[in-house]
């Protein structure tokens, strides 16, 4: 995809877990496995999905308060193995929502770049984009691999810097609070999405401009998030 226009380009900024791809199956499994690897109770399906989208450690974190950073950080690298090892088995299924590439084809043919930032690693949004033949479509693919945890806005103003656009043309679409205070941290639009794992209300509450209830009404809320910027 190439540069367009002179002045700033549109950019549009997807959360993956709970906004691309439905891949919460995985991994409150793969969650569970790592816990009971470690030998500590698993967390409730319910608990794991309130932090998905958050780095790996700070995700642990979230689920064991009261452990220290070393286990954290352990249970997170358990976390990959287990993974990978479903992966490498074939048991991983993370599947579009319906109506969400139809919704990226229609922005792409509006002229919008194309962004993800997630707390997914490099290997596994690699991974996801490709098996639904969508990697093209981004210009920017951001990760925890190479910045801080959601909310800090690292990602979005890689993925800005990716794609020539600015705050007041940029957006970020995602399912849960803490893609929403990305987004308002770094200064651009905010459109939540009401089929991930947060609840709207929560969403409002964080600062969402919108929340879409179905993929097909993104390209319309984008365009009016931008007008409001303006």
């Amino acid at each position: 995809m190439s540069m367009i226009g002179t002045g700033p380009n549109r950019l549009a900024v997807f959360d993956c877990d709970g906004t691309l791809v439905d891949s919460q199956a995985n991994i409150c499994r793969a969650m569970a496995e790592a816990f009971a690897a470690e030998k500590l109770p698993p967390p409730a399906d319910p608990a794991i999905r309130r932090v998905v989208g958050l780095s790996l450690t700070q995700a642990v974190a979230m689920l064991l308060p009261d452990a220290d950073h070393g286990l954290h950080v352990q249970v997170g690298e358990t976390y990959k193995r287990a993974f990978q090892a479903m992966r490498g088995a074939g048991q991983v299924d993370e599947p579009l929502f319906p109506g969400v590439a139809e919704s990226l084809r229609a922005l792409e043919a509006e002229g919008w770049m194309l962004a993800v930032a997630t707390g997914k690693s490099d290997r596994g949004l690699r991974h996801c984009l490709e098996a639904h033949g969508i990697e093209r479509m981004f210009v920017s693919l951001q990760t925890a691999d190479r910045h801080p945890s959601k909310p800090h806005p690292s990602m979005i103003i890689q993925a800005m810097a990716d794609a020539g656009a600015i705050p007041a043309t940029s957006a970020m679409i995602g399912d849960t609070s803490f893609d929403i205070g990305m987004g308002v941290n770094a200064g651009c639009a905010t459109i939540g999405v009401a089929w991930g794992y947060h609840a709207p209300r929560e969403l409002f509450d964080e600062g969402a401009d919108f929340v879409a209830d179905r993929p097909d009404q993104l390209p319309e809320i984008l365009r009016l998030a931008l007008s409001a910027q303006s």
